[in-house]
């Protein structure tokens, strides 16, 4: 397995706490979705017809085979992985403020995936941790966001405890 596969580095991180300012933005992708993965990841996880069957996704609300939610999830959380966490001195999430599914994604859509820092702030009881408020948009190719993710992260600071300034 890489490093990549198991989320281990031998090197100092590119990105700590300090580096996610307010307003920062960060752009990945575009990635092709496609009916077999679509239909696997229903199988596995969400087996809800619309995700299973093209004709019964045509007869859904959806107007055609829609990738699970919880997959187009899952395809934004590898982008932010191999566009930056992985890189960085990332120590997990206490859970997600907020998720919404916009509209559906179908067979062919490219997504794209876009990362704003909204907040952050020292954690009081820890001063080796940063928190940083992120919002998290996916896009397909026509611009159209499809999947909305508010939530707070947890990153290791490069000088622990230092004073914040700003």
């Amino acid at each position: 397995m890489s490093q990549a596969e198991t989320g281990t580095s031998t090197k100092s991180p590119r990105w700590y706490w300090e580096d996610f300012t307010p307003g920062l933005s960060m752009t990945f992708g575009p990635r092709e979705v496609g009916r077999e993965e679509i239909v696997q990841f229903a199988r596995d996880f969400d087996p809800q017809p619309f995700h299973l069957d093209e004709e019964a996704g045509k007869a859904s609300l959806f107007g055609g085979l829609a990738a699970s939610g919880w997959h187009t999830a899952g395809i934004v959380m590898r982008m932010m992985c191999d566009g930056f966490i992985l890189d960085s001195s990332s120590l997990g999430s206490p859970g997600l403020d907020s998720l919404k599914w916009h509209k559906p994604v179908l067979v062919g859509d490219a997504l794209r995936a876009r990362m704003t820092v909204l907040d952050s702030r020292p954690m009081k009881s820890k001063p080796h941790v940063g928190l940083v408020q992120t919002r998290w948009e996916a896009l397909n190719q026509r611009d159209e966001i499809v999947m909305t993710i508010e939530s707070w992260a947890m990153f290791g600071r490069r000088t622990p405890g230092a004073a914040v300034t700003g």
